[in-house]
């Protein structure tokens, strides 16, 4: 059932319910997270049954402030609390030591923890209410397509879950991930925070983590699997060019085929049944969007899905790993 996530009362239901070992649906700035108590390893499972999840595929414990991090963090790096003092609340994760004893189920089973303070009243609210972390991933069937609406995750999981409304995300894709469990900060999932924000907040460089000095040793993480936020039409990312190439060579087949575009460059289209949505040009703006469009694509029946390269600067990284990912499924 959805609930508005500013009713105090459905505030109060959705802490009882993760006290008590249940799930809630709530919203962040990213996306919507499906949460448990991160302290309780049978409540954290009840995630992965109900994605259909890896138990080995680590969540984000999501915290009300940074006065929670020690509560499952052994240790907190100086370069990290740059990084939650400059970006938290906000689209950031950062994984840390993980204290023995605590979050092991919410951790995949590693000895390290990824911990967020999301920037959002309702969730805020929300893990207020808790009083204590809530492990969150994205609140639909694993691999899919990510949440940013409430009905999304009614869609996904039925009138059982209660799920809290708090509108429409703002940012539209998950956090970004900075590994701050070795003497470096290292990117391990891009967002909208830019390497270079990351890397101004904490005074240091932020490799990548197929740099040759931290390649193969980074922790897993939530999000970064080959194939990932796939809908069901067949993803295939193109140059503008070979598109409208494409939908040319295709004629009037295009007009059987269930084809839906997305593109900032505005093909030539003979057919009506020839779906398109326009690209923002702005990396903000197409993400805020992204996963709501290939949502709605699939609501409307397209078989193949072409979207058109994002551009090559650091401010579509996120869209474009978002777009790379689905494309493998």
């Amino acid at each position: 059932m959805i609930r508005p996530g500013t009713d105090p009362q459905a505030l109060v239901e959705a802490a009882s319910r993760i006290r008590a070992g249940a799930l809630v649906g709530f919203p962040t700035e990213t996306v919507y997270g499906l949460g448990a108590d991160a302290s309780s390893d049978e409540a954290v499972a009840g995630i992965f049954a109900a994605k259909g999840r890896p138990a080995n595929h680590p969540l984000i414990v999501h915290v009300a402030d940074a006065a929670q991090v020690t509560d499952y963090a052994r240790s907190v790096p100086p370069f990290a609390a740059r990084l939650m003092k400059a970006f938290w609340p906000g689209p950031l994760t950062v994984i840390l030591p993980r204290r023995e004893g605590v979050a092991r189920a919410a951790a995949g089973g590693q000895d390290s923890v990824g911990l967020r303070c999301p920037a959002h009243p309702v969730a805020l609210a929300f893990l207020q209410a808790c009083g204590r972390g809530v492990a969150g991933p994205s609140a639909n069937r694993f691999g899919r397509v990510s949440p940013t609406t409430a009905q999304h995750v009614a869609e996904e999981f039925g009138d059982a879950l209660l799920v809290l409304d708090g509108g429409p995300c703002a940012v539209g894709i998950e956090s970004s991930i900075v590994d701050c469990t070795r003497a470096m900060p290292v990117l391990l999932r891009p967002g909208v925070l830019t390497r270079a924000q990351l890397e101004a907040a904490c005074g240091e460089p932020v490799l990548d983590k197929e740099n040759r000095q931290v390649a193969g040793s980074a922790p897993r993480a939530s999000g970064t699997l080959e194939a990932h936020y796939a809908p069901s039409a067949k993803v295939r990312l193109m140059d503008a060019a070979e598109l409208q190439t494409l939908l040319d060579l295709m004629g009037a087949e295009a007009a059987q085929a269930n084809i839906a575009i997305y593109a900032r460059t505005v093909p030539t289209i003979r057919f009506a049944q020839v779906l398109f949505r326009r690209m923002p040009d702005d990396a903000p703006a197409a993400a805020q969007q992204l996963f709501a469009v290939l949502r709605d694509f699939d609501d409307q029946g397209a078989r193949l899905l072409w979207i058109e390269h994002p551009p090559a600067g650091p401010e579509w990284d996120g869209v474009r790993d978002r777009l790379v990912r689905a494309a493998a499924s």
